[in-house]
């Protein structure tokens, strides 16, 4: 097959491999019968579209994304390793000791999740849940608010404005009005 003018022979390949119709769901539920190569066309289209965040957000995403990320590492840290500030905390809290590790176990996992790029988007959202808990723990026993109960929230709004600077594709969703 010879590939159209201005196109990547490979993807005139994989143009002339895939079936040429398939049914997709449009809005409405009703059955859309279109090519595949115009969903090869419109992935690379919204890539392209998507990887044109200016330097200055990337960088200012990535610096409030690693101040999170270090500060929620180095609370998982402190669990895993049972520091003293943590085990004395913890019944003021109202959690169990033996929770410690686990609790610093899934802490981590979720900070790991936010601090990859493919999975930025899941782990923050898993570590949302997990500010919110604390969040209610801190309103349940009464502690401050703006320096205990809030803190989670100040937390959580720099994770997801971290996020919001370096991947565009969370643009959308909180459209700001310029």
């Amino acid at each position: 097959m010879q590939a159209p003018a201005g196109e990547n022979v490979l993807l005139a390949k994989v143009r002339s491999d895939v079936r040429p119709f398939w049914p997709v769901l449009d809005d409405h539920g009703a059955a859309v019968f279109h090519s595949r190569w115009e969903d090869v066309m419109q992935a690379a289209t919204e890539t392209a579209h998507v990887s044109s965040v200016s330097k200055k957000s990337l960088w200012a995403g990535r610096i409030l994304s690693g101040v999170v990320i270090g500060f929620l590492l180095l609370d998982s840290a402190m669990k895993l390793m049972k520091a003293a500030p943590v085990l004395e905390a913890m019944p003021n809290l109202g959690w169990p000791i033996s929770l410690t590790v686990p609790l610093g176990a899934i802490l981590l996992v979720c900070v790991v999740a936010y601090a990859i790029p493919q999975t930025a988007v899941l782990g923050a959202i898993l570590l949302t849940g997990w500010l919110g808990g604390a969040v209610a723990t801190h309103t349940r026993i009464g502690d401050p608010l703006f320096s205990h109960i809030l803190a989670p929230v100040y937390m959580g709004i720099l994770l997801w404005l971290g996020l919001y600077l370096r991947d565009t594709r969370l643009r959308p969703l909180v459209p700001f009005r310029r």
